[in-house]
């Protein structure tokens, strides 16, 4: 009888039953656990922990005349400026040539780990930028990691004129582009798109938003500017984050859906096509920051329109306009 037989007659039924039960019992890894729905799991956390859209926005707005009033040194200012192109450059000064007296320069990045590490009196946070986008857009991430910060309402153009970049962008831009603006109804929103494919390799809530945050961070500011939108309308998704009655005012940008702020959250997230460039605009582009950078956290490419309705419609606006640089003190020096 040769080897081979031997061990066919030594492996009975009831030893390969035995067999198969040892392996099934392994813990070798060789049955993986299931797949993580990391989306799914990001968004129930958000839910869970205050952290819907709606809930983000409770005080996350501060103007310079309050910092001024209660005193810079009572708020823990992160001024982001430096390399900023969607609200600097052309000379604009940077930290060095000027800045809110007390503020701490840090790179848009490094906002959540520098205030984690560097805000030992646990002040109130304030984020600067030249403009107010990147700043709202590091607002969220912050609030999103649990810190109330807050964002200055127009950048240090509202500090001082010697930072002035808002009054360049206002405008009339929408008059220029035939079609592109109307008051027709708006679209019906749409529905039933499939959420992003996260990969962060977390199986935790919190885990999967820190990871997402560190990225959309690292990766910087989503802009786009209203003449690339509104000289190619049908190549984006487009929202309006405004009350019906003031679309009906107003007008909107063709094509556009409308999103009554306040009201759209996790539960609203099949209107995005995840495929598709999202772009929202509001009044300044500061609020629709905020909203592209937490979409952008669960995945979507998403884009605030810079300067928003003061770009494309200045003239005919009543309210949320650009009131003008203002002219409080600056300090110099790093």
């Amino acid at each position: 009888m040769t080897k081979l037989s031997k061990v066919a007659l030594w492996t009975t039924p009831a030893m390969i039953a035995l067999f198969a039960a040892g392996c099934n019992d392994d813990d070798s890894g060789t049955n993986p656990p299931p797949e993580v729905n990391e989306f799914e799991t990001l968004t129930t956390y958000l839910s869970n922990n205050s952290l819907d859209l709606p809930s983000l926005f409770d005080g996350w707005l501060i103007d310079a005349q309050t910092i001024f009033d209660n005193g810079p040194e009572t708020y823990f200012i992160m001024d982001i400026r430096g390399g900023d192109i969607y609200g600097g450059g052309n000379g604009t000064p940077d930290f060095e040539d000027g800045h809110i007296p007390g503020a701490h320069s840090v790179a848009l990045s490094d906002v959540v780990d520098y205030e984690a590490a560097n805000n030992t009196s646990g002040l109130p946070v304030v984020v600067v930028c030249y403009s107010g986008h990147n700043a709202a857009m590091a607002t969220m991430a912050l609030r999103l990691m649990g810190v109330q910060a807050a964002s200055l309402k127009f950048g240090m153009s509202a500090w001082n004129a010697a930072f002035d970049v808002w009054t360049g962008n206002v405008g009339n831009t929408a008059l220029d582009y035939a079609g592109a603006w109307t008051t027709d109804p708006v679209a019906e929103m749409p529905s039933g798109f499939d959420a992003p494919v996260l990969n962060t390799g977390d199986e935790d809530g919190f885990d999967i938003l820190q990871d997402r945050v560190m990225a959309t961070l690292s990766e910087g500011l989503h802009g786009i500017k209203n003449v690339d939108v509104l000289s190619a309308t049908t190549d984006y998704q487009i929202f309006n984050y405004w009350a019906m009655s003031d679309i009906e005012h107003y007008g909107h940008i063709t094509g556009c859906y409308q999103v009554t702020p306040g009201e759209f959250g996790v539960d609203d997230l099949d209107a995005l096509d995840p495929n598709a460039e999202n772009v929202f605009y509001c009044w300044s582009g500061q609020t629709a920051s905020m909203i592209a950078e937490w979409l952008r956290v669960l995945g979507y490419d998403a884009y605030t329109l810079l300067y928003s309705a003061n770009g494309m419609i200045y003239d005919d606006l009543e309210s949320h306009k650009w009131p003008g640089p203002g002219d409080f003190e600056f300090e110099t020096g790093s």
